[in-house]
């Protein structure tokens, strides 16, 4: 996938979720992600964080160093 679109869906997620009470965002992001993203996107995620994470939402990056 383009890392635009990545992003894109990554931060809508994001955004999604900091719309939840407390602070526990970044955790619920990356529960989705492992339950939902095929584990290409997931490694593609991690390393687009590992590489900078141009353009992601915090809660996004946070929630890409939880997921495995």
């Amino acid at each position: 996938m383009s890392p635009e679109k990545m992003v894109h869906m990554a931060n809508q997620i994001a955004t999604f979720f900091k719309t939840q009470p407390g602070d526990d965002q970044a955790e619920k992001v990356a529960t989705h992600l492992q339950d939902f993203w095929d584990p290409r996107m997931r490694s593609q995620l991690r390393d687009y964080v590992a590489q900078g994470g141009e353009g992601l939402d915090d809660i996004a990056v946070r929630a890409a160093r939880l997921i495995a």
